[in-house]
Protein backbone atom coordinates (compact mmCIF):
# COMPACT_ATOMS: atom_id res chain seq x y z
CA UNK A 1 0.00 0.00 0.00
CA UNK A 2 1.28 3.45 -0.89
CA UNK A 3 2.41 5.65 1.97
CA UNK A 4 1.19 9.10 0.96
CA UNK A 5 3.32 10.87 3.53
CA UNK A 6 6.55 9.08 2.69
CA UNK A 7 8.31 11.78 0.65
CA UNK A 8 7.69 14.59 3.14
CA UNK A 9 8.28 12.49 6.25
CA UNK A 10 11.36 10.56 5.16
CA UNK A 11 13.22 13.31 3.28
CA UNK A 12 12.84 16.32 5.56
CA UNK A 13 14.59 19.47 4.42
CA UNK A 14 14.39 18.74 0.70
CA UNK A 15 11.88 20.65 -1.38
CA UNK A 16 11.90 18.78 -4.71
CA UNK A 17 11.92 15.02 -4.11
CA UNK A 18 11.62 12.82 -7.18
CA UNK A 19 10.77 9.15 -7.45
CA UNK A 20 12.61 7.13 -10.09
CA UNK A 21 11.77 3.75 -11.60
CA UNK A 22 12.38 1.82 -14.81
CA UNK A 23 10.58 -0.53 -17.17
CA UNK A 24 12.04 -3.10 -19.51
CA UNK A 25 15.04 -4.67 -17.81
CA UNK A 26 13.99 -8.20 -18.71
CA UNK A 27 12.80 -8.20 -22.35
CA UNK A 28 14.76 -9.68 -25.24
CA UNK A 29 14.10 -6.63 -27.41
CA UNK A 30 13.69 -2.88 -27.25
CA UNK A 31 14.96 -0.21 -24.85
CA UNK A 32 14.99 0.12 -21.10
CA UNK A 33 13.00 3.20 -20.09
CA UNK A 34 13.21 5.17 -16.85
CA UNK A 35 11.07 7.97 -15.47
CA UNK A 36 11.46 10.51 -12.69
CA UNK A 37 8.47 12.25 -11.09
CA UNK A 38 8.15 15.08 -8.57
CA UNK A 39 4.69 15.20 -6.99
CA UNK A 40 3.37 18.16 -4.98
CA UNK A 41 3.51 17.70 -1.21
CA UNK A 42 0.22 16.28 0.00
CA UNK A 43 -0.80 15.23 -3.50
CA UNK A 44 -2.99 12.12 -3.63
CA UNK A 45 -3.85 10.64 -7.03
CA UNK A 46 -6.82 8.28 -6.89
CA UNK A 47 -5.97 4.91 -8.40
CA UNK A 48 -2.21 5.37 -8.31
CA UNK A 49 -0.33 2.13 -7.67
CA UNK A 50 2.65 0.07 -8.74
CA UNK A 51 2.36 -0.25 -12.54
CA UNK A 52 2.57 -4.06 -12.30
CA UNK A 53 -0.68 -4.11 -10.32
CA UNK A 54 -2.63 -2.10 -12.91
CA UNK A 55 -4.22 -3.12 -16.19
CA UNK A 56 -2.95 -1.61 -19.41
CA UNK A 57 -6.09 0.53 -19.68
CA UNK A 58 -5.70 1.77 -16.10
CA UNK A 59 -2.03 2.63 -16.66
CA UNK A 60 -3.01 4.72 -19.68
CA UNK A 61 -5.52 6.63 -17.57
CA UNK A 62 -3.03 7.13 -14.77
CA UNK A 63 -0.36 8.35 -17.19
CA UNK A 64 -2.44 11.41 -18.05
CA UNK A 65 -3.35 12.06 -14.40
CA UNK A 66 0.29 11.89 -13.33
CA UNK A 67 1.45 14.27 -16.05
CA UNK A 68 -1.32 16.69 -15.06
CA UNK A 69 -0.64 16.57 -11.31
CA UNK A 70 3.16 16.35 -11.25
CA UNK A 71 5.33 19.37 -10.58
CA UNK A 72 7.73 17.87 -13.09
CA UNK A 73 8.52 14.59 -14.79
CA UNK A 74 11.29 13.30 -17.00
CA UNK A 75 11.54 10.20 -19.19
CA UNK A 76 14.63 8.70 -20.78
CA UNK A 77 15.43 5.51 -22.65
CA UNK A 78 18.55 3.55 -23.51
CA UNK A 79 18.26 1.46 -26.66
CA UNK A 80 19.09 -2.17 -27.35
CA UNK A 81 22.45 -1.34 -28.92
CA UNK A 82 23.64 0.50 -25.83
CA UNK A 83 22.32 -2.31 -23.62
CA UNK A 84 24.49 -4.77 -25.55
CA UNK A 85 27.48 -2.45 -25.20
CA UNK A 86 27.39 -1.77 -21.46
CA UNK A 87 25.01 -4.45 -20.02
CA UNK A 88 21.46 -4.03 -18.78
CA UNK A 89 22.33 -2.90 -15.25
CA UNK A 90 24.52 -0.03 -16.44
CA UNK A 91 21.98 0.82 -19.15
CA UNK A 92 19.26 1.00 -16.49
CA UNK A 93 21.38 3.36 -14.41
CA UNK A 94 22.06 5.48 -17.49
CA UNK A 95 18.34 5.72 -18.21
CA UNK A 96 17.63 6.70 -14.59
CA UNK A 97 20.26 9.43 -14.71
CA UNK A 98 18.77 10.63 -17.98
CA UNK A 99 15.27 10.73 -16.53
CA UNK A 100 16.45 12.79 -13.55
CA UNK A 101 18.29 15.16 -15.88
CA UNK A 102 15.14 15.55 -18.02
CA UNK A 103 13.07 16.94 -15.14
CA UNK A 104 11.88 20.44 -16.04
CA UNK A 105 12.15 21.35 -12.35
CA UNK A 106 15.44 20.03 -10.92
CA UNK A 107 15.13 17.57 -8.06
CA UNK A 108 17.24 17.99 -4.92
CA UNK A 109 16.69 14.43 -3.63
CA UNK A 110 15.77 11.13 -5.30
CA UNK A 111 13.97 8.02 -4.09
CA UNK A 112 15.02 5.17 -6.36
CA UNK A 113 13.27 1.84 -6.77
CA UNK A 114 15.59 -1.10 -6.05
CA UNK A 115 18.72 -1.71 -4.03
CA UNK A 116 21.44 -0.28 -6.27
CA UNK A 117 22.40 3.35 -6.70
CA UNK A 118 22.33 4.67 -10.28
CA UNK A 119 24.93 7.29 -9.38
CA UNK A 120 22.86 10.44 -9.50
CA UNK A 121 24.36 13.89 -8.98
CA UNK A 122 21.94 14.57 -6.08
CA UNK A 123 21.41 12.77 -2.75
CA UNK A 124 19.41 9.59 -3.17
CA UNK A 125 17.91 6.67 -1.28
CA UNK A 126 17.26 3.22 -2.74
CA UNK A 127 14.05 1.48 -1.67
CA UNK A 128 13.33 -2.16 -2.44
CA UNK A 129 9.79 -2.48 -3.83
CA UNK A 130 9.57 1.29 -3.69
CA UNK A 131 6.93 1.31 -6.43
CA UNK A 132 4.53 -0.33 -3.97
CA UNK A 133 5.35 2.10 -1.12
CA UNK A 134 6.32 5.55 -2.41
CA UNK A 135 3.80 7.51 -4.52
CA UNK A 136 6.38 9.31 -6.67
CA UNK A 137 8.12 6.01 -7.47
CA UNK A 138 4.77 4.39 -8.34
CA UNK A 139 4.05 7.34 -10.64
CA UNK A 140 7.46 6.93 -12.27
CA UNK A 141 6.84 3.22 -12.79
CA UNK A 142 3.67 4.01 -14.73
CA UNK A 143 5.26 6.67 -16.93
CA UNK A 144 8.14 4.34 -17.76
CA UNK A 145 5.93 1.32 -18.45
CA UNK A 146 3.42 3.16 -20.65
CA UNK A 147 6.17 4.91 -22.61
CA UNK A 148 7.95 1.62 -23.28
CA UNK A 149 4.74 -0.20 -24.20
CA UNK A 150 3.90 2.50 -26.73
CA UNK A 151 7.35 2.11 -28.28
CA UNK A 152 6.97 -1.65 -28.58
CA UNK A 153 3.54 -1.23 -30.17
CA UNK A 154 5.15 1.00 -32.81
CA UNK A 155 7.84 -1.64 -33.33
CA UNK A 156 5.13 -4.26 -33.85
CA UNK A 157 4.10 -2.38 -36.98
CA UNK A 158 7.71 -1.91 -38.02
CA UNK A 159 8.62 -5.58 -37.54
CA UNK A 160 5.45 -7.65 -38.01
CA UNK A 161 5.53 -11.29 -37.08
CA UNK A 162 7.10 -10.94 -33.65
CA UNK A 163 3.88 -9.82 -31.88
CA UNK A 164 5.70 -7.10 -29.97
CA UNK A 165 2.33 -5.50 -29.25
CA UNK A 166 1.41 -8.53 -27.14
CA UNK A 167 4.50 -9.54 -25.16
CA UNK A 168 6.35 -6.18 -25.41
CA UNK A 169 9.60 -8.01 -26.10
CA UNK A 170 9.56 -10.40 -23.16
CA UNK A 171 10.75 -13.96 -23.70
CA UNK A 172 7.48 -15.81 -24.18
CA UNK A 173 7.25 -19.12 -26.04
CA UNK A 174 5.57 -17.32 -28.93
CA UNK A 175 8.38 -14.76 -29.03
CA UNK A 176 11.12 -17.41 -29.19
CA UNK A 177 9.14 -19.24 -31.87
CA UNK A 178 8.95 -16.03 -33.90
CA UNK A 179 12.73 -15.54 -33.64
CA UNK A 180 13.22 -19.07 -34.96
CA UNK A 181 10.87 -18.36 -37.85
CA UNK A 182 11.90 -14.81 -38.78
CA UNK A 183 15.39 -14.47 -37.32
CA UNK A 184 16.67 -11.73 -35.05
CA UNK A 185 15.13 -8.30 -35.60
CA UNK A 186 17.14 -5.06 -35.59
CA UNK A 187 15.82 -4.19 -32.11
CA UNK A 188 16.67 -7.46 -30.37
CA UNK A 189 19.23 -7.43 -27.56
CA UNK A 190 21.82 -9.88 -28.80
CA UNK A 191 23.44 -10.09 -25.38
CA UNK A 192 20.15 -11.51 -24.07
CA UNK A 193 20.12 -14.24 -26.71
CA UNK A 194 23.54 -15.81 -26.15
CA UNK A 195 22.20 -19.16 -24.98
CA UNK A 196 19.64 -19.14 -27.78
CA UNK A 197 22.43 -18.49 -30.29
CA UNK A 198 24.39 -21.42 -28.87
CA UNK A 199 21.42 -23.67 -29.51
CA UNK A 200 20.62 -22.16 -32.90
CA UNK A 201 23.95 -20.73 -34.20
CA UNK A 202 22.51 -19.86 -37.62
CA UNK A 203 20.54 -17.03 -35.97
CA UNK A 204 23.67 -14.99 -35.36
CA UNK A 205 23.79 -13.94 -38.98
Amino acid sequence: MLDWGYEARETGGYTAVCGIDEAGRGPLAGPVVAAAVILPEGCMIEGLDDSKKLSSRKREQMFDKICEKAIAYGIAEVDHTRIDEINILQATFEAMRGAAAALTVPADFALVDGNRSPGLSIPERCIVDGDAIVPSIAAASILAKVTRDHFMELMAAEYPGYSFERHKGYGTKAHYAAILEYGVSPIHRRSFLKKFFQKYPHLKE
